[in-house]
């Protein structure tokens, strides 16, 4: 079967990351064919992505694929997929919270749903992990509004505030079944509230959890400790060997700086990410309100309420994030809730790289 060398395509930012968002009909329907496409339209492997859409970093080499639902409670499908920079991989291992802040308008955008007067709920399933979420958004006049005054940590200016609302995910909480773990001789929790996480008292890896991400980085030995933490992880919370995946990630816990509940630093799962996924800090903020987790000590949690702001690298991120104990005490999570923005950047047509002209490295 022929590859195709373009396909129509819409850029946008949705929160803090940048991506590709597609139709699924106007991307090859076999997975290998279309991952092909895919890493020649986003210019991988290359560090710098110069021949494709990619910005030469994680945060911006990412594809958002979606469809109609089949589901009865879902309006749309959301495939999230991850290109590898300079690796020519393209994971399905895990959510994008972020990009998925693009997803209701860009299904508005294609007349997946119809909008709303005023404004516009999309229910979501995310293919990947099969959780559902609805985004909510302006929609004046029945056409979608990207401006506003709704403004996020990481993203210049403002726009229109996208309201996501994640129900209670379909698995654990807690995949290991213990608020605390000893991994690689380090004490985790490995929490799952949308986004595979295993938490880690930054002091633990004799690092103070203020460094720069690229000072984070360049610490070789601190890189030896996380992949091996990683590796110890991804077995214990069910995922089996995650030597080729992004997930879990990692986030370091430092107290907070600025009046929030905890300072991070999140790896994924090498780079140092410059601020934190939706669905990342979904989980570290379960987390930090489970009793007996490694965030006791650490985070400065608020006497009410469920809104935890989370600080990173470059600012922070409210989110709302309740947890209950069932029967037995095991602790769930009951709500999860978060305002990021989106911003279309272009729609047309993109052109990929022609087939086997992968660049030399």
């Amino acid at each position: 079967m022929t590859v195709p060398d373009e396909a129509r395509c819409m850029l946008m930012r949705g929160g803090t990351s940048k991506g590709a968002y597609f139709l699924a009909e106007d991307l090859p329907a076999g997975a290998g064919a279309r991952d092909d496409l895919l890493l020649r339209v986003m210019g991988s492997p290359d560090p710098r992505q110069i021949d494709g859409l990619g910005g030469a970093h994680p945060l911006t080499s990412k594809v958002a694929v979606v469809s109609a639902s089949a589901d009865p409670e879902a309006d749309v499908d959301y495939l999230f997929l991850q290109v590898g920079v300079d690796r020519p991989e393209v994971s399905d291992r895990q959510n994008c919270g972020n990009l998925l802040a693009g997803v209701g308008p860009f299904a508005v955008e294609r007349g997946l749903v119809a909008a709303g007067d005023g404004r516009t709920s999309v229910r979501i399933r995310m293919v990947n992990s099969g959780d559902l979420a609805v985004a909510s958004f302006p929609t004046p006049g029945g056409r979608v509004d990207y401006s506003g005054t709704a403004e996020i940590s990481g993203v210049p200016g403002t726009a229109a505030p996208v309201v996501i609302e994640f129900p209670q995910g379909s698995g654990p909480l807690l995949p290991t079944g213990h608020a605390r773990d000893i991994v690689a001789d380090t004490p985790v929790t490995c929490v799952d509230n949308g986004m595979p996480t295993v938490l880690i008292a930054a002091a633990s890896l004799e690092v103070t959890g203020y460094e720069s991400p690229k000072d984070l980085e360049e610490d070789l030995t601190l890189a030896d400790r996380l992949r091996e933490i990683r590796l110890e992880a991804g077995k214990l919370m069910g995922l089996g060997d995650v030597e080729g995946t992004t997930v879990p990630k990692l986030s370091l816990l430092a107290a907070p700086l600025d009046g929030g509940a905890v300072m991070t630093r999140t790896f994924i799962p090498v780079r140092c990410h410059t601020s934190i996924g939706v669905l990342g800090a979904a989980s570290v903020a379960a987390g930090l309100r489970v009793e007996g987790g490694v965030g006791e000590g650490v985070a400065r949690l608020p006497a009410q309420g469920d809104r935890l702001r989370i600080e990173h690298p470059s600012g922070f991120l409210d989110i709302e994030a309740g947890i209950a104990y069932d029967a037995e005490g095991v602790p769930v999570a009951r709500r999860t809730a978060v305002v990021r923005t989106a911003r279309k950047i272009f729609d047309g047509t993109v052109f990929a790289r022609p087939a086997g002209a992968a660049p030399h490295l």
